[in-house]
């Protein structure tokens, strides 16, 4: 699964010090009733997979454009002793039939799962029988459905991650018990029906047309789906496998097929290659489906993609087609590490995710045009993973899963991006070809089974011939970066002693090994940094003496981690740190000058450099960049800055002001300067427009969105007009309310009417905060989540502090009840959107109050508190270092 999440909260601190994630799977797991809830636990699962074996479903469909589905799931398994009864898992649904080895029974049903008792039960082969009825979800789990507002067509797809196949059908629904499916759907004779395989015949009958599918491999119930629709469909049999790409046919003209199968093709191939395993399916097939709660799901040979994040109202940009081949790369990969072979229990998810995330940059880099993906990586992913180990809320890679109802606790950066980048620091210190060896060791050995992160460990062991024992409980038991930092003497012009040093958080003091690449820099003739020397090293420890550098020439700069082979934080020595800031534009190597950027901005978060120095440095350099990567790297930077300036309120608003004009009339002019670059174009005006707050600036764009004033060159799409719309609302410009109901006219799709929800939420007015506030805590809101999500991520921009102000007391003294009544889904968004972050000491004191009075929230809504808590406290801290 490949996560799209504006806020991705760390893990609770009481996690940190954990050595161990399994219960002691060394003795058998003993019974344990299920409570009364749809959560399963890790010991009642380890119970049920002791006892249940060889497991088949056979499902049979029928579907409509109503909101209620029915099925009949056959499930044939066998059983090791009957003294206990056994349960099978099945959500909010309405039981029709039951029947147990041909006994027809009531149904010992509690919403959640059915109790079989032992009486109907054979000790071997059983064969259970179960027809139901059930409404489909609309929160993006479950069998979602989907009405198109544009042309009333209804779209259904399948999301079952973490263990959401029981909304769809009963199911042992757990990862380690794989099975394998044999469907047959009855359905609108219009539409198309999608699942792991291709349908092997169809036929009408009372209306309707039945599909047909063979059985399956074996899969884990939430690597398995089913989607169904009048959905427009591309073809590509080109290539080694089939591939096909559905979308909604209301904005199949928003997609242009021929970029999705040359990504997967490449992606095929590359994988294909790099496993040694052919691809473990027969067909290729990718849907982009409406209110798709994450990026994209690795469903077996059906995968499924947000279509927010890949609809393209015109010829999309290169950042766009990166992160378009990126994403299939990444589920791609998931097909093998993931589908084929799968972790036994939740906790294992990370290794799934890390793996592909890792993968996926690797494929993206190697086998498209995007061969410098690694820095892509780098200025995104791996700092939002920095950041998420620096929190309060930082948490092992590897952490305990109790139950389900856990089971999405620890998805975020440190799941994704910090175990990316250790498997590739992993793969630097075995080798890149002993690391890949292992891997298709590891897929060889657990073809269609389950594995733990101890089979994966133990295989690249045995395939490196190294003990990796104690590089597993540093890197994966243990959380926290680590910093390292150059000490180096020079005399007579040369280096007479070097080594580095390694320090740790306080909290966390684990000292890692890891390989880096130390670059040493000099100044040319011609001012530029220019690379004299790079060494490999070996580090660990506080201290290792790199004597191989003695006698080199002494340097301008210093970059312990030069090829970001490592993951580590960097701190420049001082001589370094003066030369990044005065001659960061004369650095020729985009990845060095990317580093030396963050370097920057580090020091920024971290309350050494005050931030008007960071802007004065950046705002003089931006225009200069040529590199479409760190152009949108450095502007991001400046775009947190001016949030904090936000932030800061009445004692910097001259200073604010002053920057802020002096950035408009920069990007506007870069946008005149762009016109032959497209990306570049393309980006600035885009940041122009996202950083307006100016009359000036503000009554140009309004010109651009009237026509009045044409960017030469910019391909000015629908996107782009709904942007300019949100900003002018934002800022409540002259006859901006009107333009909502004008732009929703030209566009009335799905999209159109969330970015017109969009535009009303961001408003500066309190009765439209009320009202949206009155919609979150409503047991009937008007509204579906997908589009209460919408407000929440645009109801407080940081230019709105006062307004928030006015709820945060509100919404902290209801958060308790919220978190208890509106479930998991809904509060990732409110939690991450709705508490107050606000940079005052007095909501310090208020974060800091809620603490202590909400002792009982659940896990994830607990760390977004700690986490906003904390980054205020930041904030403050960058306040008060501001030079005056």
């Amino acid at each position: 699964m490949k996560q799209i999440l504006p806020l991705l909260i760390g893990t609770s601190v009481m996690l940190a010090g954990c050595t161990a994630t399994n219960i002691n799977t060394s003795q058998p797991a003993t019974f344990s009733p299920r409570a009364d809830n749809a959560f399963l636990t890790q010991q009642q699962a380890e119970y049920r997979s002791q006892r249940v074996s060889n497991v088949n479903y056979q499902l049979d469909f029928n579907l409509s454009k109503d909101e209620v589905f029915s099925g009949t799931a056959e499930l044939s398994f066998k059983l090791k002793g009957v003294t206990r009864p056994i349960t099978i898992d099945l959500n909010k649904a309405e039981i029709t039939k039951l029947a147990i080895n041909g006994n027809v029974v009531k149904a010992n049903y509690n919403d959640a799962f059915i109790t079989l008792q032992p009486e109907f039960l054979h000790n071997g082969n059983n064969h259970v029988t179960i027809g139901y009825k059930r409404k489909h979800s609309t929160n993006g789990e479950g069998l979602h459905r989907f009405k198109d507002s544009v042309d009333d067509r209804v779209y259904l797809y399948s999301h079952f991650e973490p263990a959401a196949a029981n909304q769809m059908f009963p199911s042992f629904d757990q990862p380690d018990l794989k099975a394998t499916y044999q469907i047959t759907v009855d359905a609108p004779e219009n539409w198309h029906v999608v699942t792991t395989l291709r349908e092997s015949s169809t036929k009408m009958v009372d209306g309707k047309k039945r599909w047909f599918f063979d059985k399956t491999p074996k899969l884990s119930t939430y690597n398995f789906s089913l989607h169904a629709g009048p959905y427009t469909v591309y073809e590509d049999n080109s290539g080694k496998y089939p591939m096909r790409v559905f979308v909604r046919q209301s904005v199949a003209d928003q997609v242009v097929p021929e970029d999705w199968f040359k990504y997967t093709k490449k992606g095929l191939t590359f994988f294909d290659e790099y496993f040694g395993i052919p691809y473990p399916f027969k067909k290729y097939d990718q849907l982009l489906v409406p209110d798709f709660l994450y990026g994209a799901m690795e469903n077996a040979a059906a995968v499924t993609f947000a279509e927010r994040s890949f609809l393209s109202s015109g010829k999309m940009s290169t950042s766009q087609e990166e992160r378009l081949a990126e994403v299939i790369m990444h589920e791609m990969a998931h097909q093998w590490f993931g589908d084929l072979v799968t972790m036994k229990w939740w906790n294992g998810l990370w290794l799934n995710e890390s793996f592909a995330a890792f993968m996926a940059t690797l494929a993206t880099a190697e086998a498209t045009q995007f061969d410098y993906y690694w820095r892509t990586f780098y200025a995104g992913n791996k700092q939002s993973a920095y950041a998420a180990d620096q929190r309060i809320t930082t948490h092992p890679i590897e952490v305990p899963v109790p139950s389900t109802a856990n089971a999405f606790d620890n998805i975020d950066a440190i799941t994704y991006s910090k175990g990316a980048s250790v498997l590739q620091q992993l793969r630097y210190l075995l080798t890149p070809e002993t690391f890949r060896l292992g891997v298709h060791n590891y897929l060889i050995k657990y073809s269609y089974k389950n594995a733990t992160l101890d089979d994966f460990i133990n295989t690249l062991s045995e395939t490196a011939k190294r003990d990796l024992s104690e590089w597993k409980q540093q890197w994966l038991y243990q959380p926290g970066v680590n910093t390292i930092e150059v000490d180096y003497q020079c005399a007579n012009g040369t280096i007479s002693a070097f080594s580095l040093k390694q320090t740790a958080p306080k909290d966390y003091p684990v000292l890692r090994e890891q390989k880096v690449n130390v670059g040493l820099f000099t100044t040319g003739a011609d001012g530029q940094l220019q690379l004299s020397q790079d060494k490999s090293v070996i580090y660990k420890g506080e201290t290792t003496q790199v004597n191989d550098l003695i006698g080199s020439a002494c340097p301008s700069l210093v970059y312990p981690n030069y090829q970001d082979w490592a993951f580590v934080k960097v701190t420049l020595d001082k001589k370094s740190f003066t030369t990044a800031k005065s001659s960061i534009n004369k650095v020729a190597d985009p990845l060095l000058r990317s580093m030396l950027w963050q370097s920057l901005w580090d020091s920024v978060r971290d309350g050494l450099l005050p931030l008007n120095e960071f802007l004065d440095v950046a705002v003089k350099n931006v225009a200069f960049e040529s590199d479409h990567t760190l152009l949108r790297q450095v502007i991001g930077n400046i775009g947190a800055s001016m949030r904090y300036l936000n932030s800061f309120g009445a004692p910097v608003a001259n200073y604010r002001d002053e920057v802020t004009a002096q950035f408009e009339q920069l990007a506007w002019q870069a946008v005149q300067d762009q016109k032959d670059h497209p990306s570049h174009l393309r980006t600035w005006f885009n940041s122009y427009r996202a950083m307006v707050s100016t009359p000036a600036g503000l009554k140009r764009l309004k010109a651009i969105l009237d026509g009045n004033v044409v960017v030469e060159n910019l391909e000015f799409n629908q996107s782009m007009r709904w942007g300019i719309v949100n900003k002018l609302n934002q800022f409540d410009f002259p006859g901006a309310l009107a333009l909502i109901d004008a732009e929703l006219e030209k566009d009335n799709s799905d999209g159109g009417q969330k970015r017109a929800i969009a535009a009303k939420a961001i408003r500066p007015d309190t009765a439209q905060k009320q009202y949206w506030m009155d919609q979150f805590a409503s047991e009937k809101p008007d509204y579906p989540f997908s589009k209460l999500r919408v407000a929440m991520g645009n109801l407080y921009p940081s230019t709105q502090a006062n307004l928030q102000e006015q709820t945060a007391d509100s919404v902290i003294a209801t958060l308790a009840e919220m978190d208890k009544t509106k479930g998991p889904v809904f509060m990732r968004s409110y939690a991450g959107n709705l508490i107050p972050s606000l940079c005052t000491e007095s909501n310090e004191a208020r974060l800091t109050k809620a603490i202590e009075q909400n002792p009982d929230l659940s896990e994830r809504t607990k760390r977004a508190l700690l986490s906003i808590h904390q980054s205020n406290q930041r904030c403050l801290t960058i306040a008060k270092k501001m030079s005056k």
